[in-house]
């Protein structure tokens, strides 16, 4: 039987994964969230298909597909999240699509790097920025394409170009032949479908850069709010289910906790709406891209309602907020108490 996306919007295509379906450390390919700006591609000749670099580099390439596949492979485990998660359980309604919990993902990805390709263009130090454009088509009458730019310090350190996910090709919905992945940062940064690929001076300037994926407030300007770049650190429950009727009994609480860039060392549960706080198990494999999985039996003896939360504490010493931190499209929340959850015993 199919498992059911939840669907936010067929044109573009928003679904975000069962919360049933994150329970395992890799989310897989046919369940993983859809987010698009815009409509898919037309159906594209392999043989035919290059990616172009050019702009602040010495020599612009094409490369082709096979070329790609003769350089070095990377493998890498990342965490891919929609930069507007868990926008719906704000407490103020945001703009932008209701995602819930499930616009959030965990791949092995295997490509190359980003690195490896600037090099052989021979980037030039006036090169400060990396754009990255997709072959998906714009919606509307204006037209505007989806191009996204990051630092070049991220580009050379930390983004793989993938062309696999979870040891398959990669999806065409998902950016089918080659993805850009900004390890550790949104999908806003992940730009699919890639074609092109153009060192520049300076940030890019458009739509996709400069009126979203900003958190600014009512009244301010969007250019003047911070871009939103590397994931925040987030824990949520994944098992029982939200509003979910549970025997008296052990209960197996389940979740994943995540940070971007920076490893998730401990996760503290609380049965009792953040009166007390134990931590739980952490569980599964540990790589530097990707969640951290973890899991807390809890003793439920007592019949009655029960409001469960979970905070993620990283390597650095940060805590997960206890409350989300509202912005005009709803982008980054990580408040415990908006992911907390409702359950009854008995």
């Amino acid at each position: 039987m199919e498992t059911k996306m939840r669907v936010m919007s067929d044109r573009p295509l928003n679904a975000e994964t069962p919360v049933e379906h994150l329970r395992s450390w890799i989310t897989a390919n046919s369940v993983f969230f859809d987010r698009n700006q815009g409509a898919f591609p037309e159906e594209l000749s392999l043989p035919a298909w290059r990616l172009q670099i050019e702009g602040e580099v010495e020599n612009p390439l094409a490369f082709s597909f096979d070329e790609i596949l003769r350089m070095p492979k990377a493998i890498v485990a990342n965490t891919l999240e929609c930069s507007g998660n868990g926008r719906s359980l704000l407490k103020e309604k945001a703009a932008g699509n209701p995602w819930t919990i499930g616009g959030v993902g965990n791949a092995v990805w295997g490509g190359v790097w980003l690195r490896d390709l600037l090099k052989r263009c021979g980037l030039k130090e006036t090169g400060r920025h990396v754009a990255f454009e997709g072959s998906d088509r714009p919606l509307g009458s204006a037209g505007v394409k989806f191009i996204r730019s990051i630092p070049v310090e991220k580009a050379m350190e930390s983004t793989l170009l993938a062309y696999e996910m979870n040891g398959e090709p990669l999806p065409f919905k998902h950016g089918y032949p080659l993805r850009a992945l900004a390890l550790g940062w949104t999908g806003a940064n992940c730009v699919k479908w890639l074609w092109k690929i153009t060192a520049i001076r300076l940030p890019f300037e458009g739509f996709f850069m400069d009126n979203v994926y900003r958190v600014f407030q009512k009244g301010e300007d969007p250019r003047s709010g911070r871009v939103v770049t590397r994931m925040s650190l987030k824990s949520i429950i994944t098992q029982p289910l939200n509003g979910e009727t549970l025997g008296v009994g052990p209960v197996t609480v389940l979740g994943a906790a995540y940070a971007g860039e920076t490893p998730v060392t401990r996760v503290d549960i609380s049965i009792d709406g953040g009166k007390t706080w134990v931590s739980a198990e952490m569980i599964g494999p540990r790589e530097p891209y990707a969640w951290r999985q973890w899991q807390f039996v809890w003793d439920a003896g007592q019949a009655g309602d029960y409001t469960l939360l979970a905070r993620a504490i990283d390597a650095s010493g940060r805590k997960q907020p206890m409350k989300g931190r509202w912005n005009v499209l709803g982008y980054c929340n990580n408040g415990v108490m908006e992911h907390a959850i409702e359950v009854k015993i008995g």
